[in-house]
């Protein structure tokens, strides 16, 4: 399949997807003809790495949030695959039913046995609806926590991988507790024994993050976003549109450098030049040094500690004021 034809693009990267279908024509010329254009191919493949490099320093805060969602990115189970040898996947709460927008199970990574968990997105309109969007209801979140437990259980360390616009906000899930079930999570999560890292690799947004976000390490991927709203839905309540969601994007201050500053997580993971979606395999073994790096130093120190910590790094974040008011 030819390489335009192969990739989606987003708007921005349309200069990258004119030089491939340049490339496509001259590959179907020497062919047809039984010519050498491999040095003109060449030169138009230093022109695409170039471009990605250009389109690469003047991203947006939007831009990335459109990376971050790129129909060609790697979801959970893309990064399960490359990361993990010897998964196996676990289903059920035990209460309600399988939901099949979180996925998990135990895996090696180098050797070492974690649980590894995140939301799964759909690869195409049949599993998009069978994975829910990525977006969780109660049962997914409390499968979560049974599978979290049970490493803790073993004594092995966690790794989740958070991708979704939300948990699910319909009328069934919250008849079922979502609300609940996400902040048991999160009440759990900072109690648990054993190591815990996570990486955001997509989406991250609101409660549906957070329900599998709280760990000793939480990282971000170069090109994805992590906060309380959508800009869409942000531009929606402010703006009664959803026409400045650009601006909504700027002035939430959402992407991983922002993150970052804020003390709100750990570190950024680099992605390959352009977005994950170029390199799945690159990608992959970015976000799995990482986690090899801190699985290693977590593991050495004291479980009481790590909890400690972990209560501490979380309770520090945001900023309040106290203010006095003089009685009469």
């Amino acid at each position: 399949m030819a390489e335009s034809s192969a990739r989606q693009y987003l708007d921005f990267e349309k200069p990258i997807k004119d030089l491939y279908d340049q490339i496509d024509q001259l590959k179907a010329t020497a062919e047809k003809n039984k010519v050498d254009l491999s040095t003109s191919i060449k030169e138009l493949e230093e022109k695409i790495l170039e471009k990605k490099q250009e389109i690469n320093k003047g991203l947006t805060s939007w831009q990335k949030v459109q990376l971050s969602r790129h129909p060609d990115r790697p979801y959970t189970l893309s990064y399960i695959e490359r990361i993990c040898t010897d998964f196996v996947e676990m289903h059920g709460d035990r209460n309600f039913k399988d939901d099949k927008a979180i996925v998990g199970g135990f895996g090696k990574i180098d050797g070492q046995t974690v649980m590894i968990l995140g939301q799964q997105k759909g690869t195409n309109t049949k599993t998009r609806q069978l994975r829910n969007f990525g977006m969780a209801n109660p049962e997914g979140y409390r499968k979560a926590l049974r599978l979290m437990k049970l490493a803790e259980k073993f004594n092995k360390p966690i790794v989740t991988l958070v991708d979704t616009p939300g948990a699910f906000p319909g009328i069934e899930a919250e008849e079922r507790g979502q609300g609940e079930a996400i902040a048991r999570n999160i009440y759990e999560m900072l109690r648990l024994k054993v190591p815990v890292v996570c990486v955001i690799i997509g989406e991250g947004a609101s409660g549906g993050a957070m329900g599998i976000g709280v760990g000793d390490k939480v990282f971000m991927m170069e090109n994805t976003w992590y906060t309380v709203i959508s800009p869409e839905s942000c531009s929606s309540i402010l703006w009664r549109s959803w026409d400045q969601k650009e601006k909504a994007a700027e002035e939430l201050k959402l992407t991983s450098d922002h993150m970052l500053k804020f003390g709100l997580v750990d570190g950024i993971i680099p992605e390959p030049l352009g977005g994950a979606h170029w390199d799945h395999d690159l990608a992959a073994s970015m976000v799995k040094e990482q986690l090899v790096r801190s699985i290693m130093e977590l593991k050495n120190l004291d479980p009481d500690k790590r909890i400690d910590d972990r209560i501490e790094k979380f309770s520090k974040m945001g900023r309040w004021e106290e203010t006095s008011t003089n009685q009469a």
